[in-house]
């Protein structure tokens, strides 16, 4: 079946400023009005726009821009078919003027052992993770831990982690809504991709709606002879001006019982020597 951000993304990219903010506000569901009023602009100016036949400055794109929630990489987008110059730049993680973020995540990662922490780009490719991850991944195939290595390929592919997930319907169904969500906001043809990709894997059905009184959807693993159960918090930077940070996500695992922590403890020390 046919997703609507599936069709967003295999249609045409505009070229005209108009036709990208028409495209984003029908995206956000947002009527003319709506957006108008949120923005502090006349809808007839905003109608005028969209149609080309006026132009907006380059602080009003900004303006409906933020208004719209649309991300960094693509409010560059938005400013070059307007005629202005991209606002945002797009540094690697290893830049020198990106050196005290990547000193925090590090650091976050660092002091989250004994669980397992990792950071991944906006494809959910890992790009750092604590030393308490590759445990947890001992055993599969290294030709599935090859670069770049995809958190949620890794997640659902059968001779991967989905071998070893206890609740592999429930979690895969969860991490699909997450994407799902990202895609919608997103309207990235990779990311989009990969949801169509994902949604082919072998992987059963949730069990059944969630109740009412979960807080959060764990994720319960074999590994060994033991039985490990997770929540998960997702952490990204407030206000972030790079494009690159803006897609950085930092995914922390706690323990979900007092057996899972015992394990993770021994495991850290097993670590130490």
């Amino acid at each position: 079946m046919t997703t609507p951000f599936a069709t967003a993304a295999s249609a045409t990219r505009p070229a005209r400023i108009g036709e990208h903010l028409r495209a984003w506000r029908q995206r956000r569901r947002l009527s003319q009005l709506d957006l108008a009023g949120d923005a502090e602009i006349s809808t007839r100016h905003l109608s005028f726009v969209e149609t080309g036949r006026a132009a907006p400055s380059r602080d009003m794109v900004l303006r409906l821009a933020e208004r719209l929630e649309v991300p960094l990489r693509e409010r560059n987008v938005l400013l070059v078919a307007a005629g202005f110059a991209p606002a945002f730049p797009q540094r690697a993680l290893d830049d020198p003027a990106l050196r005290a973020a990547r000193q925090a995540i590090d650091l976050v990662l660092k002091a989250h052992e004994p669980n397992p922490a990792l950071a991944i780009d906006r494809h959910w490719n890992l790009v750092s993770a604590n030393r308490m991850v590759m445990p947890l991944l001992e055993g599969i195939a290294p030709r599935l831990l090859g670069q770049p290595l995809n958190v949620l390929r890794l997640s659902f592919h059968p001779e991967a982690l989905a071998s070893r997930t206890v609740n592999l319907g429930d979690w895969c169904a969860h991490l699909l809504e997450r994407l799902h969500r990202q895609c919608e906001a997103t309207a990235d043809p990779e990311l989009i991709r990969l949801h169509q990709e994902l949604k082919a894997y072998p992987v059963p059905a949730r069990r059944g709606p969630v109740a009412a009184d979960t807080v959060a959807v764990p994720f319960i693993m074999r590994l060994g002879a033991d039985v490990l159960s997770f929540i998960s918090t997702t952490m990204m930077f407030g206000t972030p001006l790079d494009i690159t940070l803006s897609e950085i996500a930092v995914e922390t695992f706690f323990p979900a019982d007092a057996s899972t922590a015992d394990r993770l403890r021994a495991m850290a020390a097993a670590l130490d020597g």
